[in-house]
């Protein structure tokens, strides 16, 4: 008896479905990632606490302020000492005042800071001083949550 061999076609599947499901995956966690932490200096260490959790909700007009070690400030991308971000806060206000006049203007922007653990709390303390002479008057601080034992 004489075994015939058969020529077995080569199949192929259609990856279509496979490429759509990976962009649509891809879309999905975009929409998802937390963006905020763009705004964050790697190079400052927040302090840890126990009492540190994130905000319920994020904050509607915010800007952030950062402080490294050295007391330096870091705004928007450049770094200042405290009397050039006076300036620049100046500037901040008059823009929070003119677009946001409709919510109350620099009353309503919150500005969060975020101090290295090493800087010294009177540092902090002039930070917010600052602001609050240019016209801002919410706070928000930030740390690290630590871990319970």
């Amino acid at each position: 008896m004489k075994i015939k061999k058969n020529k077995r076609e080569m199949l192929e599947g259609d990856l279509t479905p496979m490429i759509d499901m990976t962009f649509q995956l891809i879309a999905f966690f975009m929409v998802l990632i937390n963006f905020t932490q763009a705004d964050q200096n790697k190079k400052i260490q927040l302090p840890q606490s126990e009492l540190a959790k994130p905000p319920e909700v994020p904050f509607e007009n915010a800007i952030t302020l950062q402080m490294y070690q050295d007391g330096m400030a870091y705004f928007d991308g450049n770094d200042y000492t405290l009397d050039s971000l006076r300036q620049r806060l100046v500037v901040e206000k008059q823009i929070a005042d003119d677009f946001k006049a409709d919510t109350g203007g620099a009353k309503s922007v919150t500005v969060i800071i975020r101090g290295d653990g090493r800087v010294a709390t009177g540092k902090v303390q002039e930070m917010i001083k600052l602001c609050q002479d240019v016209g801002f008057e919410k706070f928000a601080l930030r740390a690290k949550e630590e871990a319970p034992n």
